[in-house]
């Protein structure tokens, strides 16, 4: 049992410096409308996501991070055309270290084939990853600066991290942050919490429409409010968010790439934008998550 806490305090997720880690989350959420610029067309999109981590201990000061990330969008990429679904599959593979009472970090490979799965080949696989360096200012104020990096179909992207993790005296405000990708705040009522969330994605997808090979360029920028409820001593979380999302899916012939993407900016962009571009909408989400909390006594030593 001791090894296995070991683990926990070292897993690698943009926000681990809490006092608990989230083994599993499922989520689905939909849009209520879509429009396409300058026509009448619109689409409401969905998308459902599940994410497993598994950590296996190497020593005192390591463990071994793998687990796997799955997430399906559907939506219409062309006015008036049959939905699409575009699926996501990710390998987690990594090393999580702790070096002293103030400093640790984690590296985390994130292999993915992301396409519509109608003919899986070479060209749906795309590698990326992130490292994060920690440093533990106070009892309940953790920094985390790092990088984010990924091959995609478009080319290749990366963002800097910048973030931290504050947790107030009397555990009722907690604040995760890793800017640019994500901005979480709550505050507890008991079993039942109120908070706002902000998420970033940037992922493509492959596919092939009418024997051409395109791809599709997804960027959304996701602002919530939530309200969660904690069941069996907080460890199962029920979540239900309202909000609104950018959702742009822009669609581009396979070979029509970026140079490089850093973070928002993009250089050597001269890519011919094949559909209408779709505006943002209002969304509903349900998510469910297991999350295993850490007992008091192991929090102490906590890294």
């Amino acid at each position: 049992m001791r090894k296995f806490l070991i683990v926990l305090f070292l897993l690698p997720c943009f926000g681990n410096a809490q006092n608990y880690v989230d083994l599993l989350k499922i989520g689905y959420g939909q849009t209520f409308s879509n429009n396409f610029e300058n026509t009448n067309s619109s689409t409401h999109v969905s998308f459902s996501e599940a994410d497993v981590t598994v950590p296996v201990v190497l020593s005192e000061n390591n463990a071994f991070i793998t687990g796997i990330g799955f997430s399906q969008t559907r939506l219409q990429l062309f006015p008036e055309a049959e939905n699409k679904n575009l699926y996501s599959t990710t390998l987690k593979i990594g090393l999580a270290t702790t070096y002293n009472d103030t400093w640790s970090s984690t590296v985390v490979l994130l292999p993915k084939i992301a396409s519509d799965y109608a003919a899986v080949s070479g060209d749906d696989f795309y590698m990326g990853g992130f490292g994060v360096v920690k440093f533990q200012k106070t009892k309940n104020l953790k920094y985390r600066f790092g990088v984010y990096a990924t091959m995609e179909a478009f080319g290749l992207f990366t963002t800097p991290i910048i973030g931290w993790y504050y947790l107030s005296e009397n555990k009722k405000f907690e604040m995760d942050v890793s800017l640019p990708i994500s901005v979480d705040a709550s505050y507890a009522l008991g079993k039942t919490s109120v908070g706002f969330d902000y998420y970033g994605i940037g992922r493509s997808f492959a596919f092939t429409e009418n024997n051409t090979s395109l791809y599709v360029d997804q960027s959304s920028l996701e602002f919530s409010g939530y309200v969660q409820y904690a069941m069996l001593q907080k460890s199962i979380l029920i979540r239900g968010k309202i909000g609104y999302a950018t959702s742009n899916n822009e669609v581009y012939a396979k070979d029509d790439t970026i140079d490089l993407g850093v973070s928002a900016f993009s250089f050597g962009d001269n890519r011919i934008l094949l559909n209408p571009d779709l505006n943002g909408g209002a969304f509903l989400k349900l998510e469910a998550v297991y999350r295993f909390n850490l007992p008091a006594k192991q929090l102490e030593n906590k890294p």
